[in-house]
């Protein structure tokens, strides 16, 4: 690993000194990057400033827009023409859909909605055209922005939205000067390539410079400079703007397959098909639909710009048109191809370290999706936690979630394994809780505080609670060992593993109760009903310890057996403590929740 990254570094300090050298060589070369620059940083500027001042408008707004396809798909055009980021829209889709609040089908609408809200970008570049300068309107955009900066809060998050503006517009600016620099330099307009290599050729470009710069927009501002600047024709632009959809697609593919659990990695591959398709599609009808968006050119007297921004949106729109009626055969297909990872086996031997579910690094781009990520994850942990708390009974993980109040009859062998179930499965996901949420975005003074805090307590009190079966299963395997076989050599003995039967089945009927609360509405009659149920049934280990004592002064327990059992009654007795203090400080977290 360490070899690896040394690699890594070292072409990273490689590309950096060949671009340095590169920039030395040709000044209009340097210019073009630094143009590009700009560019790119300007949309970084506006995508944070649009998330702070946004706060959780656009989480609010997807949850409310997937009801329908109509819905989700102008959701995706709405949200990608405000960020004009489709990657970044796809990516928050993509962590959406992780955490359960949209469904598959919802989230390809909204995919294909982003691939023609993409295209709204190109429009206003286009219709900009290349003889305005937009320098004269940037420099007080970047002077107030700066200014703003220095507020905090709202008004800095402004501001953080006029520098990036203003630093778009700059980049534009110096993109065009750097075009122009190169002169006859770059002139592939006058290449001579058969009519099929041409496209071919020039729709890989597209691909490797968006997968290169990460942004379609950026290369599609360079591909209406060169256009302008007469350095490519128009079917080679038109062939740039294919690759380029195809490379968006490619790298929203790419994060979304590496870093999301199932439902992600379908969506990122259901973008991935859409655009690989409907490039297919463009290519197969190049001739059709170059020569519509000609003829209609020819008839409304469009110049250049215009016509591939109108061919952009052309073949995006037959993309979706082809797809539409799809979508929910598309959703079940991939569901088929990439179905649900079986759960990890919670026995330690052959099974694997327990991993996060709803942890999605995409979540973390939106402070709402990774709170809400992180509570699905807090309830991963509550089941994980209650399945190893009734291996500390010895009381099969399924039983906890059955109807009948009875747990299966212990059966031997005994073997204590709850502090290796804590070290391979509670241990590393808790870990990967706290390190997911100490990269969230939320300060002190964030209302969402309040809620991360509800959460750690959650979390914190589960620990706890599996901690204390930890030290519950030692005794627990000991004495009903002996009472399953029954052996008469010592009555006392026997009589104790009677005690410890009762006290496993006492603490069962309170995992049982913390399962069943998910069928369950909060504040409900039912729910508190539920409620004065467990206060009760944890009430009874106070007879229980009187039982103890009366044992102990008949004779029937010594000192020794008496002492284990008191000392196992009270980890019981934690344990259930824990169940009513989740239940009635967080109850919002396991109510009506399915397994």
């Amino acid at each position: 690993m360490k070899r690896k990254n040394c690699l890594h570094h070292l072409m990273l300090v490689v590309f950096a000194v060949g671009l340095g050298l590169s920039f030395w060589y040709s000044s209009a070369w340097l210019h073009l990057c630094y143009g590009l620059a700009l560019f790119l940083f300007g949309m970084q500027c506006i995508e944070e400033g649009l998330h702070s001042t946004a706060g959780g408008t656009l989480e609010k707004l997807m949850t409310k827009s997937t009801a329908t396809p109509a819905k989700g798909f102008l959701f995706g055009v709405g949200s990608t023409f405000i960020l004009q980021s489709s990657t970044l829209v796809s990516l928050l889709t993509i962590a959406f859909l992780g955490t359960g609040m949209i469904t598959l089908a919802g989230g390809i609408a909204i995919i294909f909605g982003t691939n023609l809200g993409a295209t709204t970008g190109i429009w206003l570049l286009a219709l900009a055209g290349q003889s305005v300068s937009l320098s004269p309107v940037a420099i007080p955009m970047l002077v107030f922005g700066i200014l703003l900066g220095f507020f905090g809060g709202q008004p800095k998050a402004v501001g953080r939205i006029l520098v990036g503006v203003a630093l778009i517009f700059m980049g534009i600016d110096a993109i065009k000067s750097g075009f122009g620099a190169f002169g006859g330099q770059l002139d592939f307009a006058s290449l001579n390539f058969s009519p099929t290599l041409e496209v071919l050729t020039f729709a890989g470009i597209g691909f490797l410079l968006t997968c290169v710069l990460q942004s379609s927009h950026a290369t599609l501002i360079l591909t209406l400079t060169a256009l302008a600047s007469t350095q490519i024709t128009i079917p080679q632009a038109f062939a740039i703007a294919v690759g380029s959809n195809l490379g968006s697609s490619a790298t929203t593919a790419i994060m979304g397959m590496i870093s999301s659990e199932r439902a992600g990695q379908r969506l990122a591959l259901a973008h991935l098909i859409f655009n690989g398709v409907t490039a297919i599609l463009t290519f197969v009808l190049w001739m059709p639909m170059t020569t519509m968006v000609d003829a209609i050119a020819k008839l409304a007297n469009f110049p250049p710009l215009i016509q591939l921004a109108l061919f952009h949106t052309l073949f995006n729109v037959f993309g979706i048109a082809v797809f539409w009626r799809w979508q929910g055969n598309l959703a079940n297909v991939l569901t088929k191809i990439l179905p649900d990872k079986a759960n990890t086996k919670l026995l330690p031997d052959g099974s694997q370290a327990v991993m996060p579910r709803h942890l999605d690094p995409n979540a973390l781009m939106s402070a709402d999706i990774a709170l809400r990520a992180v509570s699905q994850e807090i309830r991963h942990l509550a089941s994980l936690s209650m399945e190893v708390m009734s291996h500390a009974v010895f009381v099969p993980s399924d039983d906890i979630y059955k109807k009948d109040e009875s747990p299966t009859a212990p059966t031997p062998p005994f073997e204590p394994n709850v502090q290796t179930l804590y070290e391979w499965q509670i241990k590393p996901l808790y870990g990967e809780i706290l390190d997911f949420v100490s990269k969230m975005d939320v300060d002190e003074t964030d209302t969402r505080q309040d809620e991360l805090t509800a959460i750690h307590l959650v979390a914190f009190t589960l620990l706890g609670m599996v901690k204390d079966a930890k030290h519950l299963q030692k005794n627990m395997a000991k004495f009903l060992a002996v009472d399953v076989n029954n052996d008469k050599k010592d009555g006392d003995i026997n009589d104790i593993g009677k005690e410890y039967r009762y006290l496993r089945e006492h603490l069962f009927v309170s995992l049982q109760a913390l399962a069943k609360a998910g069928e369950m509405k909060l504040g409900s009659q039912k729910w508190v009903m539920h409620i004065d149920m467990l206060i009760r049934h944890a009430d009874g280990l106070d007879d229980m310890r009187g039982q103890v004592f009366a044992c102990l002064r008949d004779g029937v327990l010594d000192g020794e057996q008496a002492s284990s059992l008191m000392n196992d009654i009270s980890y019981v007795k934690r344990i259930e403590d824990g169940v009513l203090e989740l239940l009635m400080g967080a109850g919002e977290m396991f109510c009506c929740q399915a397994r």
